[in-house]
């Protein structure tokens, strides 16, 4: 690495306007630019691929207008005082999938989320992916952690009662002429990498797999470890089964500070009470950053990526039986690792992602020419994709590095923190494997301080609760029996009944709202996305509650649901 000549480039490209200097083993960039993408192009070009030498963005942009960070309202005494063994900062997948693993052991974890739920940014706003890695450079942490990550799903899945399917992937080439180039790039990949099953497949076998596909592809990638899951589902079950062997979890817990003494947090200040962990976990997605920066630890910067999907309908469910996407071979690098179309565990249709860059952390609006771009892509793909199929879309922020890769690693300033961060596409994919990682590091750490002995208690096996709509009839009219509840269908879409949502009340981790319910269940996620059932939910989640229904929220304390006649 070369300030040197990282500030040539920014000479030749901003004119002055930029420049970097190499502080503590970081490249901190300082200056004025008008746009953040500027700013976003100024960091790309100092980062160090590869490199634990991390960019800083200290660069002001006329841009970038102030952002609060949404905070709970919730304030109370629930945490003050405490000192676990270990605080995780985040109730992502990153987060969650580090509780479980390190409730292996006899230790006090605490686990906090500044949200009212578990999975409501990144990790529950993806197309639910599990990559294949073939895309990843080798050298990288996500290279490291993608293959060790998907090998141990159907274990993982296994284990924590969640729906895993291994459907498969297609990258579709229309131009013939790439074919040996492409060979050779899989062959690499096989014989480098270690993807043993990526093959070429012809044009013709693609259209026998994939009737609907696109009658132009001459030739496609095959990659038949790809899979799917449902993100949010895989995230709840981990924290779930983390509170099964003595996880503790607060929602509506957001840090607001730390105390640094001598180099170590000897405090961590929330809206709940001051905390006094020996050992601090940062898993807090886009706020990755702040939390170092509390820490007196930030030697990485954050730059938020939009990503935008849409749900079709069940129906559309029925064009496509894998995952697929038309490749081009254009040189430009969006960043975007998302599935293209992907079939998903629950059998409709997902499309996108896009990848947009943005300073904004929390603005999950959905924009039309997002949809748009999308669709006009990938209707390349599938040309029988229609926007009318779409029941709903959701947006994401991404939380990379400018070096675009994970960061796990201790503090280097700070020895008691250890960093989950820059964790992105395909984070869920590597959540299994980097969890172990960060699991080992962990209690390495607390050894040094402590006897740390094994959770002799711990069980690796969450089961669910039934899900009516894939049982036979048999079992279902057994279930019936039992339990009459099980008979009230509530969401006609889905086919889910009384008895499931009260199962979802009476979880480990309850969520007492609409959304909550939502999310664990999916009353609500059909095509009339809880038209119909939306009420059934409220007042059924009301009397569980014991509480009058306007007590009962769409998702956090501010989502008030308004009742009155409609006309």
């Amino acid at each position: 690495m070369n300030i040197a000549s990282i500030n040539r480039r920014l000479q030749k490209r901003f004119s002055g306007a930029v420049t970097a200097a190499l502080s503590e083993r970081c490249i901190v960039l300082t200056g004025h630019l008008s746009t953040w993408a500027e700013v976003v192009e100024a960091c790309g070009l100092a980062a160090q691929k590869h490199s634990t030498t991390h960019v800083v963005n200290d660069i002001l942009c006329d841009e970038v207008k102030p952002q609060k960070e949404r905070l709970p309202k919730i304030s109370d005494s629930a945490l003050e005082g405490q000192t676990p063994d270990v605080l995780i900062i985040g109730g992502g997948i990153s987060g969650a999938s580090i509780a479980r693993e390190l409730s292996k052991w006899k230790l006090d974890i605490v686990l906090v989320e500044k949200e009212a739920d578990l999975a409501l940014q990144a990790s529950g706003r993806n197309d639910g992916e599990v990559h294949p890695g073939i895309d990843l450079s080798k050298g990288s942490k996500k290279h490291y952690y993608i293959r060790k990550g998907n090998e141990m799903y159907e274990q993982i899945c296994r284990e924590l009662d969640v729906p895993f399917e291994r459907v498969g992937q297609y990258v579709c080439f229309e131009k013939a002429y790439l074919k040996p180039l492409i060979a050779l790039y899989c062959m690499i990949r096989r014989k480098r990498d270690g993807i043993s099953d990526t093959k070429l497949i012809s044009g013709a076998e693609l259209k026998r797999r994939e009737i609907n596909l696109a009658e132009n592809f001459k030739f496609a990638i095959s990659n038949p470890s790809s899979g799917c899951v449902c993100p949010y589902g895989l995230t709840i079950a981990y924290a779930e089964n983390a509170v099964q062997n003595g996880v503790r979890v607060f929602l509506n817990t957001a840090v607001l500070g730390m105390q640094v003494e001598n180099g170590r947090i000897t405090g961590v200040t929330t809206n709940r009470g001051t905390v006094y962990p020996t050992l601090v976990i940062n898993a807090a997605g886009v706020f990755a950053e702040e939390i170092a920066a509390m820490a007196g630890d930030r030697f990485f910067s954050i730059h938020p990526r939009r990503g935008t999907n849409s749900i079709l309908d069940k129906k559309a469910g029925a064009y496509l039986h894998s995952i697929a996407s038309v490749k081009d071979l254009t040189g430009k690098n969006t960043h975007s690792k998302g599935g293209g179309i992907l079939h998903t565990v629950h059998d409709n249709l997902l499309v996108g992602p896009d990848a947009v860059e943005t300073y904004e952390k929390e603005n999950t609006e959905t924009r039309r020419e997002s949809i748009e771009t999308v669709f006009r892509k990938q209707k390349r793909t599938m040309p029988k994709l229609s926007e009318q199929d779409i029941i709903t879309y959701f947006t994401g922020i991404r939380a990379p590095t400018f070096e675009e890769d994970f960061i796990i690693e201790m503090g280097r300033r700070t020895g008691n923190i250890l960093h989950c961060a820059g964790i992105q596409s395909p984070g869920l994919t590597t959540a299994p494997a980097v969890a172990l990682d960060i699991e080992q590091m962990a209690v390495k750490y607390l050894s040094g301080i402590k006897k740390v002995e094994k959770n002799e208690g711990f069980d690796p096996i969450r089961h669910a609760p039934p899900v009516l709509n894939k049982m036979d009839d048999e079992s279902r009219c057994a279930l019936i029996r039992e339990n009459p509840d099980y008979g009230v269908i509530i969401c006609r879409c889905e086919e889910i009944s009384k008895g499931e949502i009260l199962d979802a009340l009476r979880s480990p981790i309850c969520v007492p709202t609409v959304d909550g319910i939502k999310k664990r269940i999916r009353p609500g996620m059909g095509r009339c996305q809880g038209g119909f059932c939306s009420p059934l939910v409220t007042q059924i989640i009301a009397d569980f509650l014991g509480v009058p229904l306007s007590q009962v929220k769409k998702s956090s304390q501010e989502s008030d649901i308004t009742f009155g006649p409609t006309k």
